[in-house]
């Protein structure tokens, strides 16, 4: 008895202490805040310094609820975990952070209407990382690739912060006051097209800047930040980010509460798209179409190969589930939402945490079955049954093979058969999806 009333007496003078160093943090933290410029939201990439006194306070209740025979104010999923997971805990007010990850046409920017369409408790970003990409194709920084890694990193934090401001300096032209024309398809965002986000337009603004469903001017970032920090939810679609790996200190940033979703799907139909879709940069596989012979060793080959192990590598470090991604990570092959896009969007919506709204639910029933699909290599209308398997009758066997040997591995992780002739290629009958639940 005497031992647990002593233990409650250190447990006492600790949190004394600790509340007065809470005190001159938060009075050094104020004055940070206010040399800030009014755009920006407090933001140090990748700082834990502020959350330290909390988990010192969580432990501390901890203890004293153990001590007292309650549980104390932690949620389900906290009180599932281990003790020394306590400085992992969210601090982020229910707020949930989604990271919809995968490749170019892999059906990204379809499934990331699954999240935009839900509308008045959602902030969806499309493609924030192409302006860093952009920017640092030719910079130094692009020959590091775990320097970029960070790069991205550090961006798609401030931005699930709401600070725009690490963004402006890859935006060319520069902002001026915060206000730029140039963001990247900003009327792929619903937020970003909100009235009280879309400026006045004068007769000079070019109709590329206009949103779709209203006429706006150039987008003031600092309106965007303010939006951003009313929402609910935040959502940010990214072909850019490559290994998962990288995101582990945005994960556990304890001011995020971050989801990933990890969208794959099968490579020959990704090769088969981007000959399509970026028909210039893919001259080279166009040409070994019609010859029928393609050089393994070529670099273009090289290149298709590390692109699948990179993916693959990504998703074994996610279906792993490491401490720091348990609960955190879902992936999902594009063909599954293709068959059963409802079916889907609410698993991923569970997986998030988020009640899923009415409006993406009509949203996905008005644009999976339509008998016309729209123009572009980012239209989101489309027959979802359909297109899954459009490829099957645009690869030549020659490149399906090719793409069967050097993505091997990665194929069989996510669960796409192999075809042995081109007669097994087009026979819509056979399917190429192997029945597979990862998460």
């Amino acid at each position: 008895m005497k031992t647990k009333y002593a233990v409650v007496f250190i447990c006492i003078v600790a949190l004394v202490i600790i509340e007065k160093e809470s005190n001159i943090i938060s009075m050094v933290s104020d004055k940070l805040i206010q040399r800030q410029t009014p755009l920006q939201t407090p933001y140090t990439p990748l700082d834990y310094s502020n959350t330290t006194q909390k988990g010192s306070l969580t432990v501390l209740k901890m203890l004293l609820s153990n001590l007292s025979g309650t549980k104390g104010n932690l949620s389900e999923e906290q009180e599932g975990g281990e003790l020394e997971d306590v400085g992992s805990y969210s601090y982020s007010g229910g707020r949930k952070h989604i990271l919809l990850m995968a490749t170019t046409r892999t059906g990204s920017s379809f499934v990331g209407e699954f999240f935009n369409q839900h509308r008045e408790n959602m902030f969806y970003l499309f493609e924030p990382l192409w302006h860093v990409e952009r920017m640092l194709t030719t910079a130094t920084e692009a020959n590091n690739g775990t320097a970029l890694a960070g790069i991205y990193r550090d961006v798609l934090q401030a931005l699930f912060l709401c600070d725009f401001s690490p963004l402006e300096k890859y935006i060319t032209p520069p902002p001026q006051d915060h206000v730029t024309p140039a963001l990247f398809r900003r009327e792929s965002s619903l937020s970003l097209c909100e009235e009280h986000v879309c400026s006045p337009v004068n007769k000079d603004v070019v109709e590329r800047y206009h949103c779709k469903t209203r006429r706006c001017g150039p987008l003031n970032l600092t309106l965007a930040s303010e939006s951003c920090l009313s929402k609910q939810h935040h959502a940010v679609k990214t072909v850019r980010v490559r290994q998962l790996e990288t995101l582990q200190p945005l994960v556990e940033d304890p001011r995020l509460d971050v989801r990933v979703i990890q969208l794959v799907r099968d490579p020959r139909a990704i090769l088969a798209s981007r000959m399509v879709a970026f028909s210039s940069k893919y001259q080279t596989w166009k040409a070994w179409a019609q010859d029928g012979q393609v050089p393994e060793d070529d670099e273009e080959v090289k290149r298709l190969k590390g692109n699948c192990d990179h993916i693959r590598m990504s998703a074994e470090v996610g279906l792993s589930q490491p401490r720091w991604l348990r609960s955190r990570y879902m992936l999902v092959r594009y063909e599954d939402i293709a068959r059963y896009p409802m079916q889907k969007a609410e698993e991923m919506y569970r997986f998030t945490g988020i009640p899923f709204s009415s409006q993406a639910r009509e949203w996905i029933l008005r644009n999976t079955q339509t008998t016309q699909e729209a123009s572009g290599i980012y239209s989101t209308q489309k027959n979802s049954s359909e297109q899954a398997e459009k490829w099957r009758f645009s690869i030549p066997f020659t490149l399906a093979q090719v793409v069967q040997r050097v993505c091997g591995p990665t194929m069989k992780l996510f669960g796409y058969r192999f075809v042995e002739n081109e007669k097994t290629l087009i026979n819509k009958s056979i399917s190429l999806l192997e029945d597979k639940l990862f998460n």
